[in-house]
This record gives structure tokens, C-alpha cells and sequence, in this order.
């Protein structure tokens, strides 16, 4: 029996051939380590985190959200709903709020339910993979596993805006989280304390519709991070992720500038660190190398004596 069990919800992008599937790849390696067992919520469906505010009203995206709880409660009751998008958990924990306060919307969103014959009881919890991380292991057990240590690379922890909302990790600060800096630091690397844009917002699907104030504040998020020394950025977002690193291209064609910064996710990270190769890390899926680290994966791990 693994040390800890939870239902997953996996979200679009992170599945399997999705967007960010090497997140999925790295986390799956990073839970193998740590005795974590992810079981895939049946027949899950997207959380709306996008199309649900596009003029469709408050229920369908609530609706959309309380059925992976109601198919997480029938399934695998008893185990906590994992996210790893940024944008799926939030979804996902305001639709918990949302339905607690209102009953009227909670019985509403039942009746919708009742067509599939599912009903919402709201006695499940959605935690984000970082809050497992370091809520129910901690950072101690974190760095039980550690065999081949992030040595002589600087991160900037990019915490984003989505999982910096009123929920957050239990006791961190909104304005200056630092469990992204601690886990870089659990992994052996050295955190760059002092970077000033981890809660800025990357532009989201600005990216799309208003391509030039996403840019600029992209432009913002990586300059900082080299001001400050880093060689790589480290968030726990998709979205992040995606928009940071893809459109530095751009963005030098703009700007004249020369960016070319790794970002990375925390479980690529720490896959690494716990001895897994580039591969079991989702180096691949990079778009910007981060040849660093893909030096460290293929290392020897040192034998104990």
C-alpha cells in the first residue's frame, strides 16, 4: 500500500499528449519515488477554466467542476482531489466555495448532475500536487531522496497569480511566498530569494487576444529573473510555463533582447534530483533546454559505501 493515495485530476493540458504532458511525465516519476499513489479520476471532464466564463453564466462552469467531485466522491471516496494545473485547482476550490455558501446553486447543479446520475456531496477536498508536497510530507521527507543534488544552479521561484489566490499553501505569505524558493533549496539548487516578479501575472490568454501587455509583462517575469542571477525559472503553473517560455522568442524579435531562459516545473526538478533521467523528467518536452540539469540527470549516482 503506498504511503499516501489521492484521486487525481489530471486537467487538459497536463494529460497524457496534452500541452503539458511532460508535467505529467515528471510528476508521475517525482510520485514513484515518494511512495505517492495518483489514481485517475473516471471519465473526468474539463474544469472550464476558459470557455466557462465565456458568456455561458455561473452554472455550467460550477456544474462542470461538482461532477469530477461527484465522480471522485463515487469512485475513490475518502481520497482528496489532486490538481496539477494551476488554473483547474482554483476552478475547482472556488466551485467547492460556491456551492458551500448557496444551496440554491448547489441544487441546481445537483439537478444538472441527476441526468448522469451523479449527485455532488461536497465532502471531497481539492489540493494543488505542491500543497501534498509540502503539507503531507514536508520538506524534511522531501529531501529524504535526494541522490543527485541541483548543485551550482540558480533558480527564480515563478510562482504566478492563479495559486497565490486566498487559498494558497497553508502559511504562506500572498505577497512573498517562498515554498517554491524552499523546494529549490530541498533539491540542492540555490534559490534567487530576491526576485521581485514571482506573483506577477503572466498574461494568461492575454497571450491571444492582447499578445503585446502579455509580452511586456513576460518581458518583465525573465529580465528579472537574469537581473537577479538566475539560469533557469521554476513554477508550478501550466499556463506559466508555457507562456514564459514559448513566447521569449517573440519577444527577442521585439525587444532585441536575448532571451533564452529554462522554465521549468518543480516536479522536473526534483525527478532529477531523486536520480531520474531527462526523460522520466520531461526534459524533452522543453522548448528551451535546460542543458543544466540535463547534465545532472545523466550523472552517476554516487554508491554509498
Amino acid at each position: 500500500m503506498a504511503k499516501k493515495e489521492y484521486a487525481f485530476y489530471p486537467g487538459c493540458s497536463s494529460q497524457l499528449r496534452g500541452s503539458a504532458s511532460n508535467y505529467l511525465t515528471s510528476v508521475n516519476s517525482m510520485c514513484r519515488t515518494l511512495d505517492v499513489k495518483l489514481t485517475e479520476i473516471p471519465d473526468w471532464n474539463c474544469c472550464g477554466a476558459s470557455i466557462g466564463y465565456a458568456e455561458s453564466g455561473e452554472l455550467p462552469r460550477h456544474v462542470m467542476n461538482a461532477r469530477n467531485f461527484a465522480l471522485a466522491e463515487k469512485h475513490l471516496p475518502g481520497r482528496d482531489v489532486v490538481a496539477t494545473c494551476a488554473a483547474c485547482w482554483l476552478g475547482a476550490k472556488e466551485t467547492k466555495e460556491k456551492l458551500a455558501a448557496n444551496k440554491t446553486l448547489k441544487g441546481d447543479a445537483n439537478e444538472c448532475l441527476k441526468e448522469a446520475g451523479l449527485e455532488y456531496q461536497g465532502k471531497t477536498e481539492v489540493r494543488h500536487m505542491v500543497e501534498v508536497l509540502i503539507e503531507d510530507l514536508g520538506y524534511e521527507e522531501l529531501g529524504k531522496h535526494v541522490v543527485k543534488p541541483l548543485e551550482d544552479i540558480k533558480f527564480a521561484g515563478y510562482v504566478g497569480c492563479q495559486t497565490n489566490r486566498p487559498f494558497g499553501i497553508n502559511g504562506e505569505s500572498f505577497e512573498n511566498p517562498v515554498y517554491l524558493d524552499k523546494l529549490v533549496e530541498t533539491a540542492g539548487g540555490e534559490a534567487v530569494t530576491d526576485y521581485d516578479q514571482k506573483v506577477t501575472c503572466c498574461g494568461g490568454a492575454l497571450a491571444f487576444s492582447e499578445p503585446e501587455k502579455s509580452q511586456r509583462q513576460i518581458k518583465d517575469i525573465v529580465e528579472s529573473a537574469y537581473d537577479h542571477g538566475a539560469e533557469m525559472i521554476v513554477t508550478p503553473c501550466p499556463l506559466c510555463q508555457a507562456n514564459v517560455e514559448i513566447y521569449q522568442g517573440e519577444i527577442n524579435k521585439k525587444y532585441g533582447t536575448k532571451f533564452a531562459m529554462p522554465v521549468l516545473y518543480y516536479s522536473q526538478l526534483m525527478t532529477v534530483a531523486y536520480g531520474g533521467s531527462a526523460k522520466q523528467a520531461g526534459l524533452d518536452g522543453q522548448v528551451i533546454r535546460a542543458k543544466k540539469l540535463e547534465e545532472i540527470a545523466v550523472k552517476v549516482v554516487p554508491v554509498k559505501k
